[in-house]
């Protein structure tokens, strides 16, 4: 066993202050004391909150940060220029790129606060769509990144299979990512052996989007325990193309066509109808928010009161890791808000005046559910993922309770993370991954390879 002492921390009951924390032996929560002594503990230098759950990420489009932004020779970009980048982009990298670009990404979302990953990963074969004598390669490339940054994972192996609503041929740019079922259920079922006994490990299903499956695709992996996660109704042209293509909106298609219920995660769900926000909430299933990613791509903006007025679910990802903060994605997605309705302190009501402290903790509830693993809380059972912030850094020196968890998501650019412990193992120390300084060395050689 070990133990953790936190003189303040952010507890599913509220903020209690002399907390002991201890773990067993895998990295789990036994007990959580408030009101307790230090004595034998490891001392925790700042506020502790809980781990973050991160529910959506590709993770080696972390490479193309920043590489994707130059106007085309049309000067009218979206995301489906974008797209045409990405796919030209995914031909140069072998199953190692892929391992050292999703360690260093790893390694920054643990910098930063997120503890656990949801690997959304549908870069399955080789360029020419060759599978790889192992069919799990680039999927378990991830898994090895992961346990050598330390950070949980919740591997989503993608069904592609099609290049449009319903059935359309692929394009040649998405060959690495095409399988049959059986060819993805191979995929899964080698990705449930390799994690198979590790509690810093899940596995679930991502059909990748209705432009990517059929029906009886969808239908084939409906049954599973999930979780289960879908992109749907990112962009307008993807709901025009649903319309004329099923006379339904992709939501309103899901909702009519597949048992949507808390299993689910669907990603993006940003061009929603009033009625399919209600609907939608009432399954139980989580919204998927990627907000540095929807803006970088100007995909939209989600219709975030509504949402939480119907008491909907939702939890955060970095997607295309523009941006790989927590704080970076809550504070875009309450700003946007503001920017839309041109009002402030959008997410919150008279029990909660804080956005801080409702979006956090919305999150945290709604990644724990999409990832399909034991996070999101400091409670017995739950996995040990805690994050220390730094009371005395600039950014939040003097704020307290609630209104420093406004200070952390809306002030400033500087990180005030001091210390992440993930699964009861220290793997950020004084605001630097422990192992930061190897895992950016092959980084930076797989870059200055990929932009040669």
């Amino acid at each position: 066993m070990k133990a953790f002492f936190a003189r303040e921390a952010l507890l599913p009951e509220g903020w209690a202050r002399d907390v002991r924390i201890t773990t067993d032996a895998g990295g789990g929560i036994l007990s959580v004391e408030p009101g307790a002594t230090p004595a034998g503990a490891e001392l925790l230098p700042g506020v502790v909150i809980p781990g973050i759950p991160n529910l959506h990420s590709h993770a080696f489009q972390r490479a193309m940060a920043g590489a994707a932004e130059q106007r085309g020779p049309a000067g009218q970009d979206s995301f489906w220029t974008w797209r045409e980048t990405m796919y030209r982009f995914v031909g140069l990298l072998s199953p190692a790129d892929a391992e050292a670009v999703a360690a260093q990404l790893y390694a920054e979302l643990l910098q930063w606060g997120f503890t656990g990953v949801c690997e959304f990963h549908y870069l399955h074969h080789q360029p020419d769509g060759t599978p790889y004598a192992e069919p799990a390669e680039m999927a378990l490339r991830h898994l090895a990144a992961a346990r050598r940054a330390g950070i949980g994972i919740t591997l989503l192996p993608s069904l592609y299979r099609h290049g449009g609503i319903f059935g359309r041929d692929p394009a040649p740019g998405q060959r690495r990512f095409l399988n049959d079922l059986d060819g993805f259920m191979r995929i899964v079922e080698h990705c449930r052996a390799a994690t198979a006994g590790d509690q810093q490990a899940a596995v679930g299903l991502a059909p990748h989007s209705l432009r990517a499956v059929t029906p009886v695709m969808l239908a084939a992996l409906a049954d599973d325990d999930g979780p289960i996660h879908i992109h749907a109704a990112e962009q307008e042209r993807e709901v025009a193309e649903c319309l004329a293509a099923t006379g339904a909106r992709p939501v309103q298609w899901l909702l009519d066509n597949a048992p949507l219920d808390a299993r689910w995660c669907l990603i993006h769900a940003t061009h929603m109808e009033p009625g399919e926000i209600t609907a939608l909430a009432a399954t139980g299933a989580v919204a998927g928010l990627c907000p540095s990613t929807e803006a970088s791509l100007g995909d939209g903006i989600f219709a975030l009161r509504p949402w939480l007025a119907a008491g909907g679910r939702l939890g955060i990802g970095t997607d295309s890791h523009v941006g790989v903060s927590p704080r970076d994605e809550l504070r875009q997605l309450e700003t946007s808000q503001r920017l839309s309705l041109g009002e402030r302190a959008v997410a919150s009501d008279a029990a909660q005046p804080h956005p801080g402290r409702l979006l956090l903790e919305a999150v945290l509830a709604g990644g724990a559910q999409a990832s399909g693993r034991a996070l999101g809380a400091i409670a017995p059972g739950r996995r040990c993922d805690l994050v220390v912030l730094d009371a005395e850094h600039p950014t939040l020196v003097g704020h307290a309770g609630d209104g420093l968890l406004d200070a952390w998501v809306f002030s400033g650019q500087a990180n005030p993370v001091h210390t992440v412990i993930c699964g009861g193992r220290r793997v950020v120390e004084a605001g630097r991954h422990i192992a930061g300084p190897e895992i950016a060395a092959a980084f930076a050689q797989t870059m200055r390879r990929l932009l040669a």
